[in-house]
């Protein structure tokens, strides 16, 4: 998938939301016409026809930003060798019946997605909120298992199912959440701060230095062309970081996007 497809992918939902809502609209309309043809009646029509109308003005938006942002592209492929290669990953989030991440290489290419798990035939995954990063071929490359009691945990595994550690958050008062990263030893590697008002997470290692970021507003201006909206959420991970070190950091992105949400 290219970002071209995502926003046409949105924009088709957009469309299906914008034709289901007329149908109560309909409805209303043909049931007062033939049982009780009274004119006021046909007033609660008016908000399932303003939000389709607003619905299908925003599928031509997206539409429009897709046929734009397929022209800038190019159609070659992309010359990242996988999502662990990249320094720079932009995030899109796409609220449906299962919500899904989308990540996205800087040239508009997807480098993968986080979506539910469902499937079976793995006893520690039975019954249990299991959300998976998958590379742009679809594979699992890695699971985030969700375990609430008095604190958040989200267990980390990798492909071949192995614990390698988890983030924890935990409220510490009224005021302040504490949210820590733990290696498969339980020992702390390292903590994730932000701010309250804006999107910019920071993942930071045991002596305070920055391992990661999430950032709202940074996109650089050479970036538009393929990703028309600025305030597109950019993931950045340092590049000393292996594929597991990676897999681990990445867990708040399920806090920050199938939990908080």
């Amino acid at each position: 998938m290219k970002i071209h497809e995502f926003y046409r992918g949105s924009a088709n939902i957009t469309l299906n939301g914008s034709i289901a809502a007329l149908v109560p609209a309909v409805i209303i309309a043909v049931g007062n016409l033939y049982y009780f043809q009274n004119n006021y009646i046909m007033l609660f029509t008016i908000p399932f026809v303003v939000y389709s109308f607003i619905s299908f003005q925003i599928y031509l938006y997206r539409l429009k930003q897709a046929i734009s942002i397929d022209r800038n592209m190019s159609h070659s492929t992309s010359y990242y060798q996988s999502l662990f290669s990249a320094k720079h990953l932009l995030v899109l989030y796409m609220n449906q019946q299962e919500s899904s991440v989308h990540l996205f290489y800087p040239d508009g290419h997807q480098a993968g997605m986080i979506k539910k798990y469902k499937q079976k035939g793995f006893y520690l995954f039975r019954k249990a909120r299991i959300y998976a990063l998958y590379n742009s071929q679809n594979q699992a490359v890695g699971f985030y298992k969700i375990k609430k009691s008095i604190s958040l945990v989200i267990e980390v595994y990798d492909q071949n199912k192995r614990y390698l550690g988890c983030f924890e958050k935990d409220r510490v008062s009224w005021v302040k959440i504490k949210k820590e990263m733990l290696d498969e030893s339980g020992k702390s590697i390292g903590s994730v701060e932000g701010s309250g008002y804006f999107m910019d997470e920071r993942v930071l290692n045991k002596t305070r230095q920055q391992d990661g970021q999430l950032r709202r507003g940074w996109m650089p201006v050479e970036w538009e062309g393929r990703f028309p909206e600025p305030n597109t959420p950019v993931l950045s991970l340092a590049e000393n970081l292996s594929e597991k070190d990676k897999l681990l950091r990445m867990s708040f992105l399920i806090n920050e996007y199938f939990i908080e949400r």
